[in-house]
């Protein structure tokens, strides 16, 4: 089954592309008789002693981590579990991940890929997360230990050891989280996280206060040029992330001329060693970084706050090597090109996240963060007509903020196949009752108390025949038959916004149960910045050229420096905001207010002659 996996490619019509290599070697797959019909009813009994043989084996080649997969065990985990008392008997300091536990669901290959990925990084994040705790227990530090995952929440280490694949988009999520909590501050519930880096560009979309959560994930993706065309060159997992399009768009992301004489951006990077070239570490291919150097838009005097010099001439003379002579160009002009076209990529994937998906952009707001997020952000707004653009102060840490304003959680989820007019009510209703008991139990082990927890249900529901499905909001409580009924009318408007088309008059079945537990922990509060004295010139700290396509090249543009800047302070752009960790480019047409928390709104002005 792991050899066989699946049958798309990320690319079509290539005859070279070659699936991954299976995670798990074929001598190291076994087989064990045992069957569950569709039902889970037993079929065949567990042939226990070639389980007993197995582990000998296992136990014999030095195995220290075990996934077990057994069909439709996630309706009846008997076989799972048994398997997994024998193996421990054998090999009592070995690390077994269980499908049931990992992804009770159906499709076998998903449940199975899920449950190796999650085997794989067990052993090593076990003793990653060990460390961590016996050094921070060492240091006299006796809080509870908490850390990210990847849709959204934290969870204790001890159920991170356990479940690790859980963790794998950890990272991105939470500036995701910070987006939708200093946009949420604000009055904003339906939000465009934007998170570009050094490597790569990230878009969330936040919905009614809630981010975008998807099942459709992989790892160990092929990197390749473009959005969204990485799927099937790596292995799925099945457990939430938060939705995120991600592209090989970040400041590092390398420029070159393809054999067709088109000048390309990404998706391979410098990295941060060597990096660009402006770093002076060596490097030898031009970047985005390297091209915002020479359009004057970062302040080679003050990267990282003046501790590190970028050389502006070796940048020039990297990209007149690499692109402009290849191309018969003009340095700038080269420069400015590699600019358009990474913000042509990062403009595809914000299209993905709402056009594609139902939604109108003009209708978002924008956090937009990252150490190189603030300086593209405001030419994809223009671009998109996203009328509010909001910078957080200290952009290139908002993502670690993230990690202190979101709220433990613990994903649950029951595979369930009914059809709309063969409905157990009463099933429905235990099987959720039952994830809530299995939500408050862990919750309460994590020292959360009743009045600050809560649960999200969720059902997935297709029309009858369909491959895939959708997650469709589900109200607490005894559910009824009007509740199931409502359910199924948001059903068929979902899958309207999605696909453009719903039937209303076609069968329905559900899938899956979801149900998310959460437990609130109390937020920091965000400082606020003084109001002004002084009017904004006051926080000027330099007049330096820019290059403004709009205004046929360079111009002089005043900067600001954003700790001087007061609530209440306003300016146009052109401008640019230097801070320690980002810059920020404020586009011609548009003008800037600082609210009473630092942030900055940037919006287009009426009768701008540039948007």
């Amino acid at each position: 089954m792991l050899e066989i996996a699946r049958q798309i490619r990320p690319s079509l019509y290539d005859v070279h592309f070659e699936k991954p290599r299976s995670p798990v070697p074929r001598n190291l797959c076994f087989e064990v008789a045992e069957r569950l019909d569709a039902s889970g009813a037993v079929l065949t009994a567990l042939d226990e002693e070639k389980v007993h043989q197995i582990a000998r084996e296992l136990k014999a080649q030095g195995i220290e981590s075990i996934a077990v997969c057994l069909l439709h065990a996630y309706l009846n985990p008997v076989h799972e579990q048994r398997v997994a008392e024998i193996l421990k008997r054998h090999i009592p300091e070995s690390k077994v991940s269980l499908s049931h536990q990992v992804c009770p669901e159906f499709r076998e290959y998903f449940r199975a890929s899920t449950t190796v990925i999650n085997a794989c990084v067990k052993p090593v994040l076990s003793v990653y997360l060990g460390g961590i705790e016996k050094r921070l227990r060492a240091e006299g530090m006796n809080a509870e230990l908490l850390i990210m995952q990847s849709s959204g929440g934290v969870l204790s280490f001890d159920t991170a050891a356990e479940k690790p694949v859980y963790m794998i988009e950890s990272g991105p999520a939470a500036g995701v989280i910070v987006s939708n909590f200093i946009a949420g501050g604000l009055g904003y519930k339906n939000v465009i996280s934007f998170d570009m880096g050094g490597t790569t560009a990230k878009v969330g979309l936040i919905l009614e206060g809630r981010p975008r959560i998807t099942k459709e994930y992989e790892v160990g993706a092929r990197a390749v040029s473009g959005v969204g065309r990485f799927r099937g060159s790596g292995y799925p997992i099945r457990t939430p992330v938060i939705d995120l399009v991600e592209i090989g768009a970040g400041g590092g992301s390398i420029a070159w001329v393809d054999s067709g004489g088109i000048l390309r951006v990404g998706p391979h990077s410098a990295g941060a060693s060597p990096g660009p070239i402006c770093y002076g570490n060596g490097g030898q291919n031009p970047t985005i970084t390297d091209a915002n150097v020479v359009l004057g838009r970062l302040n080679p005097a003050f990267f990282l706050g003046g501790e590190m010099g970028l050389n502006v001439e070796a940048a020039s003379e990297g990209i007149r090597k690499k692109c402009a002579e290849p191309l018969e160009s003009d340095v700038i002009g080269c420069a400015h090109g590699i600019v358009k076209i990474a913000n042509a990529e990062m403009t595809n994937a914000l299209r993905i996240s709402t056009v594609q998906r139902g939604y109108d952009p003009r209708d978002l707001v924008m956090v937009a963060f990252g150490g190189a997020g603030p300086l593209h952000a405001n030419r994809l707004c223009a671009e998109m007509q996203i009328p509010l653009l909001i910078i957080p102060p200290s952009p290139g840490t908002a993502s670690a903020f993230g990690l202190l304003v979101t709220d433990l959680k613990h994903e649950f989820s029951q595979g369930r196949l009914m059809d709309e007019d063969h409905q157990d009510i009463a099933e429905i209703n235990r099987l959720f009752a039952q994830m809530e008991a299995q939500g408050k139990e862990v919750l309460t082990r994590e020292r959360m108390e009743d009045r600050n927890v809560s649960f999200f249900r969720q059902i997935e529901m297709r029309y009858a025949g369909q491959s895939y499905e959708l997650a469709i909001d589900c109200p607490d409580g005894q559910l009824t038959r009007a509740d199931l009924a409502e359910v199924r009318k948001q059903f068929d408007t979902a899958h309207d916004r999605a696909y453009g088309h719903g039937y209303a008059n076609e069968p329905t079945e559900m899938v899956n149960l979801r149900l998310t537990a959460i437990g609130a922990i109390r937020k920091p509060r965000l400082r606020e910045v003084a109001a002004m004295q002084d009017k904004v010139e006051a926080a000027r700290k330099a007049v330096r050229p820019v290059y403004f396509e709009e205004l046929k090249g360079f111009v002089q543009t005043p900067v600001y420096d954003r700790g001087l800047l007061r609530a209440g302070h306003r300016f146009e752009g052109p401008a640019i905001v230097e801070e320690m960790d980002s810059s920020t480019l404020i586009e011609p047409g548009y003008e800037v207010e600082v609210n009473p928390y630092g942030n900055l709104l940037i919006t287009a002005r009426r009768n701008a002659e540039f948007q």
